[in-house]
């Protein structure tokens, strides 16, 4: 992938590249932290329903799956690409699977047996769940259109004017292949065995896939997510999510432009407000020090302007 590539496929010229990033591999990087960003929500929420250790990961490893099902363009870059990235994107991606390898590892703590494996244990468990999906992502044939698509429009992300997102160009799943959600049960079967035993690997082996981690309407769930507002849902407000929704990561004035508000106060306002509510949240300064806000909808808020938009 070239600066030329990208720029054309953008439609925009080297001069307001270079006005957005430093060099090809800021572009890139700048992709891969939107992807991070934009999953991160639905794992964790997923994860934190769960029950227990065992039921943790399993909710949070298929709601993983579902998505990298849905985005299949986002899967290849998360697991795939990002290995050929540059020592920023490497950095990243450790920080990242340091924190899978932490979960994991709490599996030492259910039982007396496996409180004496290593450390290492859950490193050596992660590593190989990574490389199943390699193996069945790389197969499952993303293609390199896909990926250009990504990596053409993220060069847009830093527009003023709104642009489609580059990580929603390609919610259709990958050509060929079983769905990635179908790896839940024995993906999940090696994680639990060192620390569980064979019985609970093959009692992994041997249970159904939630509907909820193969269907991206099935996992929004059935309630109605609008009932347990504490807020009444005005045009403005609906306008907020959607503009969020249709641009994640914009600033506070991108989103007021787009949602028609004039007055910056009272907006800073409603964005605090859906905030405490837990329909958006603000990733703009964990990403870089000093960096204006960066709005995105929680698993929660999607979940909202989704049963909105219907």
């Amino acid at each position: 992938m070239t600066v030329a590539r990208v720029t054309a496929r953008s439609r925009v010229s080297r001069k307001t590249f270079y006005e957005l990033f430093d060099d090809r591999e800021d572009c890139f990087l700048a992709l891969f932290e939107e992807a991070v960003a934009e999953i991160a929500p639905t794992v964790v929420s997923a994860f934190e329903e769960g029950r227990g250790w065992r039921g943790r990961m399993r909710a949070g490893l298929g709601a993983l799956l579902g998505v990298f099902d849905d985005e299949p363009a986002v899967a290849l870059l998360c697991v795939v690409e990002a290995l050929g990235g540059g020592l920023r994107v490497l950095e990243l991606r450790g920080r990242i699977l340091q924190v899978l390898m932490d979960v994991v590892d709490r599996g030492r703590l259910e039982s007396s047996a496996s409180r004496g494996l290593p450390v290492l244990t859950a490193e050596g468990v992660v590593g190989a769940v990574l490389s199943v999906l390699y193996t069945r992502i790389s197969e499952r044939g993303a293609g390199s259109a896909a990926s250009e698509r990504g990596v053409g429009a993220a060069a847009t992300r830093r527009l003023p004017a709104g642009q489609t997102s580059a990580l929603g160009a390609s919610g259709v799943r990958g050509s060929g292949g079983e769905p990635l959600v179908e790896l839940l049960g024995p993906l999940m079967s090696m994680i639990v065995l060192p620390y569980l035993g064979p019985a609970a690997a093959h009692k992994e082996l041997s249970r159904p896939v939630p509907a909820a981690a193969g269907d991206a309407g099935s996992r929004r769930g059935e309630h109605d997510p609008l009932q347990a507002l504490e807020m009444r849902l005005t045009y403005r407000t609906l306008r907020v999510l959607a503009a969020i929704a249709a641009r994640p990561g914009a600033n506070n004035r991108e989103i007021a432009d787009q949602a028609g508000i004039i007055d910056q106060g009272q907006a800073s306002k409603l964005y605090a407000r859906l905030e405490r509510l837990g329909l958006i949240h603000n990733t703009g300064p964990q990403l870089r020090r000093g960096a204006s806000n960066a709005w995105r909808l929680t698993a929660n808020g999607q979940r909202v302007q989704e049963t909105l938009r219907v």
